[in-house]
């Protein structure tokens, strides 16, 4: 079965009836008509459960006697026969954020993710009939969804630069989160509006050894730029010079030069000159 439209009464119709029954109802006890106030009791009482009002974004679901008759998801004042089991189901979106779990990435190693999820209500039957809790049961499926996500990538693309991690392709993960979601909770009418991870680092255990690693590479990525623009720039004074005509440089002083620049350039504190008060050679 799916979803389907249960067209109710207007409860503002059944309002004014229910008045008239109570002017009656009034009118028989003065007259003293036993019969017609007995009349006029069960039937207020008959209407007065029926009265429902639906506000924006939410739904009833209607069982009779154990057969689904249909939802009512327009906001609007109704009335329907009291037989009827009335189930509440919001339509709202509702925001869920997963507990931190412990996982092994691709790689084996231990980490700490959580998921959040933007999700709501798409079809009122499968959210009431297809599964015992749908709340519940978008806890466990997201729950389960990041587990599965977080061992099919690495935390981080140490050695492949291409390959896409936890960490760095974000826009990637959360879209095959998101599609790993909507599988898993379409068969309790959930829609997934949004879904990406909320906390990611590597589990205590092994923090601090990648907390050393990453600097490691940092810094000898940084030292490589460093060293790539000082050759550059050692390159370009001697180009310099030598197109100027400013002075001619036999092979030991080029490399003295040289030297004396790299050290300058290269250097991660300022280099304190020495004067030389005789020649390059002495």
């Amino acid at each position: 079965m799916k979803e389907k439209s249960f067209k109710a009464m207007s409860g503002y119709i059944m309002l004014l009836i229910l008045f008239a029954i109570i002017g009656v109802l009034i009118y028989s006890i003065i007259q003293e008509q036993p019969i017609l106030s007995i009349l006029a009791g069960v039937s207020i009482v008959f209407i007065l459960p029926g009265f429902l009002m639906i506000h924006p974004n939410g739904s009833r679901v209607l069982t009779f006697f154990g057969t689904y008759s249909g939802s009512i998801k327009e906001n609007g004042f109704y009335w329907i026969l009291p037989f009827y089991l009335k189930k509440v189901i919001s339509l709202k979106a509702r925001n869920f954020e997963s507990e931190r779990v412990k996982v092994n990435d691709k790689r084996g190693n231990p980490i700490l993710i959580s998921v959040i999820t933007v999700w709501r209500v798409k079809d009122t039957y499968k959210a009431a009939f297809e599964v015992d809790d749908y709340e519940r049961f978008v806890k466990l499926q997201s729950d389960a969804a990041v587990r599965n996500l977080a061992g099919q990538y690495p935390y981080d693309n140490f050695e492949d630069h291409e390959e896409i991690s936890l960490r760095s392709g974000m826009d990637e993960i959360n879209h095959a989160l998101e599609l790993a979601l909507s599988e898993r909770l379409e068969i309790a009418g959930i829609e997934v509006m949004e879904a990406r991870i909320g906390y990611l680092a590597y589990a205590e255990e092994i923090a601090g050894a990648m907390l050393k690693r990453q600097q490691a590479e940092a810094i000898v990525a940084a030292r490589h730029k460093i060293v790539e623009g000082a050759v550059s720039m050692v390159q370009m004074a001697l180009d310099r010079l030598k197109e100027e005509d400013i002075m001619e440089f036999d092979e030991d002083k080029k490399a003295s030069m040289v030297s004396n620049l790299m050290v300058i350039l290269c250097s991660d504190r300022e280099a304190t000159p020495v004067v030389n008060t005789g020649t390059l050679y002495s």
